[in-house]
């Protein structure tokens, strides 16, 4: 049977060739890497010790480098298993739930006519490349030279003009034997009801052919002329070889140069421009690496197409307010889709400017430097939703919090979703905290603010501003405003002994939060108490600067309601003589133990969140997934071994500070 390309490309691209070849191999850990799609283990077809045999999901392809075997899907099957073609494609179907196609004589009749549109295609821009090259052609050759392209840029991209003409191509066409049928199957003239007589359907217009994934001409643009035609740009109708939302200007062209070079195996960037002209001006300059859509707003098949051909496209847009809506709906686009390893970033050109205008006088540099400053798709979102907005009273940075909560919310993957959570939180806090600095003033007054104090304005003598605990607790003893403030329910609920460790640790030694403020303030701890605590010292630590003494922090915190929570954590880390969270530690010691403390937090947090994830795909397997339920319940018990050692390892650095000995000035006594 005669499969059609379509039907072979979509089951392709719903199954990565990973799944297939995964099957039959196991992958190499060390030099896998599977966020990129990209794979390595011991060929199956030849006997090896270390892994050779590379398959990447973006091209769809393997590749042994021992025994020099390559293929796709369907080779693998048919080479490996011994299947035959039919069987490979029946089994590579079914993995992507596709029904397979019936033979069906008319199905073959349509492929063959097919094929045949597209020879038609394919003379009706040789007939349009004849005609911008005749004397006709002359008004159209003059606006492309005033557009600065050259005759081989020209050539390269095959630009054409379409005549002024009602019939001039439906007349060449039918000239040459092509029926009426074909002509208008092909989207090249306009007919149908109210149309007595079919005509063509660009007139007077520089055209630009639109290519398949297969460098075949598949639909064609058109620029107006006449400064009062309808419609400056317009593209062919949706025909059986086109589908606007579903094809990219030079995809073929960029594909090719996004491929990684020798010994490389990153794959090269994919610029989406906003036009046709951009994408030509800048291949004119080098920068061969550039897609459009067709004229309307980027959509999720466009950016499928992008995916399969880098990781993280960059989308490029004017820096006026228009070009700033399309990156907005850009990004809410993409959102859903992201993925370890799949994202988006966005380079936004200097106000009035497109890329054509860009390298029109100046060459690639300026351009160049436009994409090098791309941004994120999490700093493009942060950006839209607080840019010249005020966030002075709790209800609009609630606001703030829950729009993008939302927005984070629509994230389907959802180890992405959780550190985007986790971004939003951090930048939540940054804005709201005052900036970090070396003067004075009331180092409590952003805490105040966000804990529901005062302005700063009223309070202490001297006009220094009275906390929150403050204001509340004159007169009452530390349990009591404790109690009131809600720190404690009757007892105070110790954090654990790490997160002891790390807070004091910092609280002891102030300046090891200063010199690594983004990733310190970063941590979340768990316990209640602690994270009320926290949020305090980063405050004070930040406003104070270099200037705060341990002294000066100790007593702050006292004064809002932590005295208490201070004293249990450090009899809490002294009882496991944990010296190097104390103050008498020696910095270098604290600094030492605390990056080991640190990393092994974040990754205790993060093993347990493998572990969670794990337990829910196990919980969402059927009877007919017991060999993926055997490879889940085998990392399953990697992480929780890894969790053990983990904690083993803790036990040992426990010690760290009793070993050391060094105190500032003094040993300290261990006995």
């Amino acid at each position: 049977m005669r499969f059609s390309n379509s039907f072979l490309d979509e089951i392709r691209d719903r199954v990565p060739i990973s799944t297939v070849i995964g099957r039959r191999v196991t992958w190499d850990r060390r030099k896998t890497n599977a966020a990129r799609g990209d794979f390595w283990a011991c060929c199956p077809f030849h006997g090896e010790k270390s892994p050779s045999f590379h398959c990447e999901d973006r091209k769809g392809r393997y590749h042994c480098f021992g025994c020099g075997v390559s293929g796709d899907h369907f080779r693998f099957m048919t080479d490996l298993e011994g299947l035959n073609f039919p069987e490979a494609v029946q089994q590579v179907a079914d993995m992507a739930g596709i029904a397979m196609p019936q033979p069906d004589p008319q199905a073959e009749k349509r492929e063959r006519e097919r094929m045949s549109l597209l020879d038609v295609m394919e003379m009706a821009t040789r007939f349009f490349q004849d005609q911008l090259q005749s004397p006709t052609g002359a008004k159209a050759r003059a606006y492309l030279r005033d557009r600065g392209l050259t005759a081989r840029t020209i050539e390269n991209f095959r630009l054409g003009y379409a005549l002024d003409s009602r019939n001039a191509l439906k007349e060449f066409l039918a000239g040459k034997g092509v029926a009426k049928e074909q002509i208008e199957a092909c989207g090249l003239v306009r007919h149908g009801e109210g149309i007595a007589v079919s005509y063509d359907y660009f007139r007077d217009r520089i055209m630009f052919p639109i290519l398949s994934s297969r460098d075949k001409v598949i639909a064609f643009g058109g620029r107006a002329m006449a400064p009062d035609a309808p419609a400056k740009y317009m593209n062919s109708p949706d025909t059986e070889l086109f589908h606007k939302g579903q094809v990219l200007y030079n995809f073929t062209r960029a594909r090719r140069a996004a491929q990684p070079g020798p010994g490389s195996k990153e794959p090269g960037t994919i610029i989406a421009v906003e036009g046709y002209m951009d994408v030509i001006a800048l291949s004119q300059v080098g920068v061969e690496n550039a897609v459009a859509p067709l004229g309307t707003a980027l959509t999720e098949n466009q950016l499928e197409l992008l995916w399969r051909m880098t990781p993280e496209p960059i989308l490029c847009f004017d820096g006026d307010g228009a070009g700033i809506r399309a990156a907005n709906r850009a990004a809410d686009l993409a959102l859903p889709s992201i993925k370890p390893g799949r994202s988006v970033r966005f380079a936004l050109l200097p106000d009035g400017k497109d890329p054509d205008d860009l390298v029109k006088h100046e060459g690639r540099a300026p351009f160049d430097g436009v994409i090098a400053q791309a941004r994120p798709l999490a700093e493009m979102v942060w950006q839209r939703e607080t840019n010249g907005a005020a966030f002075e009273t709790p209800e609009k940075r609630a606001e703030l919090e829950a729009r993008l909560k939302q927005i984070v919310s629509v994230i389907a993957d959802e180890s992405v979703r959780r550190h985007y959570q986790q971004n939003v939180r951090d930048r939540l806090n940054g804005l709201f905290q005052p900036q970090r600095n070396g003067g004075g003033g009331d180092r409590r007054q952003s805490y105040q603010q966000r804990e529901g104090g005062g302005s700063g304005r009223g309070g202490a003598a001297g006009g220094r501003g009275g906390s929150s605990f403050q204001q509340q607790g004159r007169g009452m003893g530390v349990s009591d405003r404790l109690t009131r403030s809600g720190l404690v329910r009757g007892h105070l609920d110790l954090p654990a002994l790490r997160e002891s460790v790390l807070a004091l640790t910092i609280v002891h030694h102030p300046q090891l939060l200063l010199n690594e403020y983004d990733e310190i303030a970063s941590i979340e701890f768990e316990n209640r108490d602690l994270k009320r605590m926290w949020s305090c010292v980063l405050t004070i630590v930040g406003q104070a600067g270099a200037g705060l003494t341990v002294q000066e922090l100790k007593r702050e915190l006292g004064e809002n309601g932590f005295e208490e929570l201070l004293k249990s954590m450090n009899q809490q880390i002294r009882n496991a003589r944990l010296w190097t969270a104390t103050e008498e530690a020696d910095p270098q010691d604290s600094l030492q133990a605390y990056r080991q403390t640190r990393a092994l937090h974040s990754r205790n947090k993060e093993l347990r969140w493998q572990k969670i994830e794990l337990e829910r795909e196990l919980a969402e397997m059927t009877e007919d997934e017991a060999e993926r339920a055997e490879i889940l319940l085998r990392a399953l018990l990697e992480v929780q071994n890894e969790i053990s050692r983990l904690e083993n390892q803790e036990a040992i650095i426990d010690g760290f500070g009793v070993l050391s000995g060094r105190v500032k000035g003094a040993a300290v006594s261990h006995g």
